[in-house]
Parts: C-alpha cells; structure tokens; sequence
C-alpha cells in the first residue's frame, strides 16, 4: 500500500510538471517584432543593404538577445547588446552584401531569454547588376 501511494504522488508530481511546461507563449511574455520579413525588393549592386527590425519586450521581466545568427556570412546582424525593460524597444540592423548578383532569401535566428524563442526574421529580394 505504501509502495502505491509513493508511485501515485510520484505521477502526480511528474503530470503537474509536465503540465507546467506546457504553458504556450503568448504576446504578454514575449518579444515581438513590428515584422520579421523584409523585403528589398529589387535593387542596385553594391547599394546599401541595410535594414532595422524592431522589437518590444511584452513581458514582465528584462528581454536579453542571447545571439543572432545570420545563415551565412554575406548578411551581418548588429543588435541591442544591452537588456531590454518590459514595455521597451530594442533592434536588429541587418546588412546584406549587395555585391552578390540575384535573388536571396536569408534568415536571421534570434535567441533570447522569452518565452517564444527562438525567432527567426527574413530577408529578401534580388540584386542586379550595376548599368
């Protein structure tokens, strides 16, 4: 009987934890960005190739960027370095290099302390040659 009611309160134990992490993230306790695609559509070589995405802390508790990643080395992300308070905004300028001729699409991935991470942002468009 002891041996019963150990295993039943172990279970229990274990279904509240599980139930715990199952908590879905919500705009309340996330970061959210004002977009996370941009599109340059079509531009000039060698033009600039920077953009902004902004974001808003809609938590309780400061947002800190842990990294951003760019999928290869022709875009370079600069970000907020310091923590974000709840209610404020932060960004992430993003340089492509417009030296590469034709169509792109590349992903930024966004790793932080919110609920809702990570977040992956887009860039896209198509590069032609300068006349």
């Amino acid at each position: 009987m002891r041996k019963l009611i150990v295993f039943m309160s172990m279970m229990l134990f274990a279904v509240l934890g599980m139930k715990a992490q199952d908590k879905p993230a919500t705009p309340q306790d996330s970061i959210v960005f004002e977009s996370t695609t941009h599109d340059y559509g079509t531009v000039v070589q060698a033009s600039d190739g920077s953009c902004q995405f902004v974001f808003k802390n809609k938590g309780k508790a400061p947002i800190v960027l842990n990294e951003v990643k760019a999928s290869c080395g022709c875009t370079v992300p600069e970000w907020t370095r310091t923590p974000v308070a709840p209610g404020e905004k932060g960004t992430i300028k993003v340089t492509y290099n417009t030296n590469n001729v034709g169509a792109f699409t590349k992903s930024i991935t966004v790793n932080s302390n919110a609920v809702n991470n990570p977040v992956i942002l887009i860039i896209k468009g198509n590069v032609t040659p300068k006349q």
